[in-house]
Parts: structure tokens; C-alpha cells; sequence
């Protein structure tokens, strides 16, 4: 599978982007917040605008070293810009295929990240090597294929999102990653693998439900252009697709259930 046809694909545009900025270690990493300790050198691969690598920074505080890495260039200038102040926190541009590091870190972590990638072994054996002996790797991910709304959204978004898995699939990505993870850390050597849910539950009942649940129109809008010229939908369709959710959420939605798994690992060898 050529890497730069996922590569593409996963590019940010649109109202996504700030869906990057909105994410936080507390709210969308609880795991690693757990574990995580004063002193602790930690590698967060994909780490976008570095919203949740400066939470990470903050958690072991000065005498840390955290390294945030993206292969995005302008995700990472923004990183620099917003939370390059933080006393022991870094961000470099680099692929998660191509990591120099070679047992540097107590922690190696990524957050929704393989999901976008064609050759995840590939990337996480990269994390792998990067983690000490004795150090743990913590990955959060989705399985797309689990998604649950409540109600049903309309067909026209039913339809876009079978067509986005169709697109994603098409250029190599896992659409199940997080239930295939388990294996891939066995396959790897890592040792006392945990498997912790993590779906994320969106709720009318909450004060950020529109948003958080607007996701889905988000993604009609800003991946839509990219599926309509890949040849996977028309413009007529996604924003049908967009124009409908976006009232269904208004006055149907009452939730909506992202699956999602935390697996952790300890490098051994």
C-alpha cells in the first residue's frame, strides 16, 4: 500500500482542525493522566497542536522531558507558538515511520493516530524502539466500524459514512485498529497488555453535546471535497449528508457512542 495515498487522506481541513485544539490529557487521554509522574520523559507521536502534549508536560511538571512529534508542519509551528513556554516540552517535526529515538522514554504514547495510518505495525514498532526497557506504550484508538447513534442519524448520513469507511479503507487504514492492537503488541514482544475502554459518549444532557456531536457534520463538510475528487461521493451528497445530521442533532439526537480502547504495553526486550 503506498503510505502517501493515506498520508493525503488524513490531512486536516476545515472545521476539523479545531477539533485538535479542543482535546485535553484529562478529557480525551484519563489513562495516561493516570500514570503519569513528576520526572517523567514521555513521547507523544501524532501530537497535532499539542493540546493534550502540554497536558502531558504540565503532569510531570519541570525536571520532565516531553517530546510532542507530528509529520504536519503547521500543526507543529502551531504547537510551538501556543505551548512552546511550557518548561520541558518540545515539539519536532518527524514520521511516525521514521523515529530517531532509540530507548529514551518511560512513556511512548498516540492518540488517534493509527487509525490514520496505512502501515501501523510499521509506526508502532517505531514506538517500540523508542520506549526503555521497562517502559510502557499506551495507545488510544478508534474502531470505526462500532459506532452507535441514538437515534439513527438520517440515511443521507448513514450513507456518507459508509462511504468515508469505503474512502479510509481504500487508501490502507484500519477502520477496527483498536480491536487489532492487542495482537499487534503481542506481535511486537510487549508484555502485561492491558485493554481499557475509553469510548468516548456524547450526551444531550451535556452543555457541549451540539458541538462534541458535530463531529459527524464536520467531517461531511471538510472530508467531503476530498472523498467527491477521490471518487467515493458528490458534492450533491455530502452536503445533503451534512445539511440533514445537522438538523437531526438540533431536534433528534440524544447520543452518540464513539468506540474506543486504551492498550498499554511494557517493553521487555
Amino acid at each position: 500500500m503506498d503510505t502517501n495515498i493515506a498520508q493525503n487522506r488524513a490531512k486536516l481541513s476545515g472545521k476539523l482542525t479545531t477539533v485538535l485544539d479542543s482535546r485535553s490529557l484529562e478529557s480525551t487521554h484519563k489513562r495516561l493522566a493516570e500514570i503519569l509522574t513528576e520526572g517523567m520523559t514521555v513521547l507523544d507521536v501524532g501530537c497535532g497542536t499539542g493540546s493534550i502534549t502540554r497536558g502531558i508536560a504540565e503532569a510531570v511538571g519541570p525536571n520532565g522531558h516531553v517530546i510532542g512529534v507530528d509529520n504536519n508542519r503547521n500543526l507543529i509551528e502551531k504547537a510551538r507558538k501556543n505551548h512552546g513556554h511550557i518548561p520541558g516540552l518540545y515539539f519536532e517535526i518527524a514520521d511516525s515511520y521514521n523515529l530517531s529515538f532509540n530507548q529514551q522514554f518511560d512513556i511512548v504514547t498516540s492518540s488517534r493516530l493509527l487509525i490514520w495510518l496505512s502501515d501501523p505495525l510499521k509506526a508502532l514498532e517505531m514506538m517500540v524502539k523508542a520506549a526503555k526497557i521497562g517502559g510502557r506504550i499506551l495507545i488510544v484508538d478508534y474502531n470505526h466500524e462500532k459506532i452507535s447513534w441514538e437515534p439513527q442519524p438520517p440515511s443521507s448520513m448513514l450513507n456518507f459514512y459508509s462511504a468515508y469507511l469505503r474512502w479510509r479503507s481504500e487508501a490502507g487504514m484500519d477502520n477496527s485498529i483498536a480491536d487489532n492492537l492487542p495482537q499487534m503488541f503481542q506481535n511486537l514482544g510487549l508484555k502485561d497488555i492491558t485493554i481499557i475502554p475509553h469510548h468516548e459518549v456524547i450526551k444531550r444532557t451535556e452543555p457541549d453535546f451540539q458541538t462534541r456531536i458535530g463531529i459527524w457534520a464536520d467531517t461531511a463538510s471538510s472530508r467531503g471535497p476530498q472523498m467527491e475528487q477521490d471518487g467515493f461521493t458528490s458534492k450533491k451528497e455530502y452536503l445533503h449528508a451534512e445539511r440533514e445530521y445537522r438538523h437531526w442533532m438540533i431536534h433528534n439526537a440524544q447520543s452518540l457512542t464513539m468506540y474506543m480502547l486504551g492498550i498499554e504495553g511494557t517493553r521487555v526486550v
